[in-house]
């Protein structure tokens, strides 16, 4: 079972959209603590989660995105309404782009629910790594708000690593941490060097020295745009296998080419044993 901040960062919604959901009917928690009021769910609420947001990405109100879904909609014809949705944006406007991406994402997840093995995810003790890194804040971690931020740091950080005469001594590692009074997501964009802790000059650049920590990982393949299915098959992996979340995965970054198809990354996820 997973909380609802946990729930919330695999289907990449908010969890004040969660506790909407719940109010309005439209996806309830598999248990509510009685004496706390916590709202716990289940990696098989997935599925569902990713229905809605595909049919409210497409236009439907929440109120016919429940009439929908009590039909019981099947894939084929979901997947026929988000392709026609795909057709209307691909001939919108430029700035729709980022929309249509996530659009893809979640039908790749609901066409692979029940098909997408979880037998590449691998534990594994990641050990303390060295990373120089820029930060930033995006309003959530859905991910038309953390795009317009990871990838400007991002072209940022190399020139000024240059500048300031550090070279990357291995991958580039991209982390997340939740903002403290709740405001958004932390971004740190970031690489791998062998440099002393502390500022980079005035660049902007810290370098800091992550911890090891346990992981739940899994590697994927192709642009980040399409990691959706890739990061809820490592949840299905860790909801099965008695784990929980512990923070938000890492991404690291094995092959970078030109072509974001092309692009090979690990997802390293926090995780610690599920208690009763």
């Amino acid at each position: 079972m997973f909380t609802i901040g946990d729930f919330a960062r695999h289907g990449r919604v908010s969890a004040r959209m969660l506790r909407h959901y719940d109010e309005i009917g439209l996806l309830h928690p598999d248990r509510t603590d009685p004496s706390t009021g916590y709202r716990y769910y289940g990696a098989a609420q997935l599925a569902r989660l990713n229905r809605i947001i595909a049919l409210k990405d497409l236009g439907f109100t929440l109120q016919q995105v429940g009439a929908v879904l009590d039909d019981a909609v099947g894939p084929e014809e979901l997947r026929g309404m988000l392709r026609l949705r795909r057709t209307e944006l691909e001939a919108a406007m430029a700035a729709a782009a980022a929309r249509l991406a996530q659009v893809e994402a979640r039908l790749r997840s609901i066409e692979s629910e029940g098909h997408m093995s979880t037998d590449d995810v691998v534990m594994k003790k990641v050990p303390a790594v060295r990373v120089a890194e820029l930060t930033g804040v995006a309003g959530s971690y859905e991910p038309q708000d953390i795009s317009p931020v990871i990838g400007p740091l991002y072209d940022r950080l190399f020139p000024l690593l240059g500048e300031a005469g550090l070279a990357p001594s291995g991958p580039g590692i991209a982390r997340y941490e939740d903002v403290p009074d709740g405001g958004g997501v932390v971004v740190h964009a970031g690489v791998t060097v062998s440099a002393p802790v502390g500022p980079v000059g005035d660049t902007g650049i810290t370098v800091v020295e992550l911890p090891p920590f346990e992981a739940a990982t899994v590697v994927h393949r192709g642009s980040m745009d399409a990691v959706l299915p890739t990061a809820q098959s490592l949840a299905r992996w860790i909801d099965t296998h008695g784990y929980r979340s512990s923070g938000y995965a890492r991404e690291v970054s094995l092959e970078c080419p030109e072509d974001r198809d092309a692009w090979v990354t690990e997802l390293q996820e926090p995780v610690v044993r599920a208690t009763a």
